[in-house]
């Protein structure tokens, strides 16, 4: 009879061989399938939420920050969603209650909030910045038969302005007191973007403030089978209050963005990407760092993000830049 070692050897031999061979397996099996080696490979957050405000669902902020907390989802596992909101104001607050960790602003709103005047009764000092973003185009939307050609025309009209407190509506309420206009003036409703072309469809408003990246999809809409008219600002006017609110820049809505025969004369600010003060130089880092390096990915969801322009996000900040932005636009100047 054969010894039960010289039995066994055989079986034990076998299973070493296969096992070997199973490693060998399941190591092919994730080079090939990288995500399943995503979590080890990629660096991690320190935060296990990132919750970013945007604005109306229909804008630009919402969006492109959808795209963006999908990016940061499959890369780092977090848990990555959007905010719908009021927009600027109501982001910069819930910054400040530690309620989100990134929100989309308008710089108007943002310096407001940082010196605590305007909506803002004290600064918030827990908000930094990570990027001047693109320009947000100031529409004036009515319709032909209105007769309203520039925004002085606006005068004793009902206006939408944007939503109570939000960017759009700080921004209004600036650009109408330096056309000498107060809502004294005007019969003013506080309508979003949505609500507000709605609105001028029904023939309930004369005019509409729409302030965000172009095209606006609720202006899109709204140009199909409506006699929508854009607004112009006079562009020597708009120079003048730009010496003491130097946030308004000259721009204008390009030919056949809305139908629109000719370029519109009008007024834009700069967005800005901002985070939560507290949030570690880290995170900040690969939260900056990984923005920038799907910003192609970004431009698909919205043609408002080809503005988007790495060269000048360090530039014309508004609040203190946070140090992990810093040190992502150190190490990119140093390549």
């Amino acid at each position: 009879m054969k010894s039960l070692k010289s039995l066994f050897l055989p079986i034990v031999i076998g299973s070493l061989l296969l096992t070997a061979c199973g490693d060998k397996a399941d190591s092919a099996s994730a080079n090939k399938n990288p995500s399943t080696t995503s979590a080890t490979t990629n660096p991690q957050l320190e935060t296990k939420f990132l919750t970013v405000a945007t604005g109306g669902a229909s804008g630009p902020y919402n969006i492109i920050a959808t795209s963006l907390t999908e990016i940061y989802n499959q890369i780092y596992g977090v848990n990555a969603k959007t905010q719908t909101t009021g927009a600027s104001v109501e982001n910069l607050n819930l910054i400040a209650k530690n309620k989100v960790e990134l929100a989309f602003v308008m710089s108007d709103a943002l310096k407001d909030a940082v010196n605590g005047t305007g909506n803002f009764n004290q600064p918030i000092d827990n908000v930094s910045q990570i990027a001047s973003l693109y320009p947000n185009y100031v529409q004036i939307a009515s319709s032909t038969k209105a007769g309203i050609k520039e925004i002085g025309d606006l005068r004793g009209k009902r206006v939408a302005v944007g939503a109570q407190g939000s960017g759009v509506e700080v921004a209004a309420r600036a650009l109408l007191n330096g056309f000498g206009i107060t809502y004294d003036d005007l019969k003013v409703d506080y309508l979003g973007y949505a609500e507000a072309a709605d609105a001028l469809k029904a023939g309930k408003l004369d005019a509409a403030f729409l302030t965000s990246g172009i095209p606006n999809a609720s202006l899109m809409e709204l140009s199909q089978g409506f006699d929508l008219a854009m607004v112009s600002i006079p562009t020597d006017k708009l120079n003048e209050i730009a010496k003491t609110n130097n946030l308004f820049i000259p721009m204008e809505i390009p030919a056949n963005t809305y139908g629109n025969a000719t370029a519109v004369p009008t007024a834009a600010i700069l967005n800005a990407l901002v985070v939560r003060k507290d949030l570690s130089e880290n995170d900040v880092y690969l939260i900056t760092k990984t923005f920038f390096e799907n910003l192609d990915k970004l431009k698909i969801a919205h043609r408002a993000a080809t503005d988007i322009d790495l060269q000048r996000a360090n530039k014309n900040l508004v609040a203190p830049l946070h140090p992990g932005a810093k040190r992502y636009y150190d190490e990119i100047e140093k390549k």
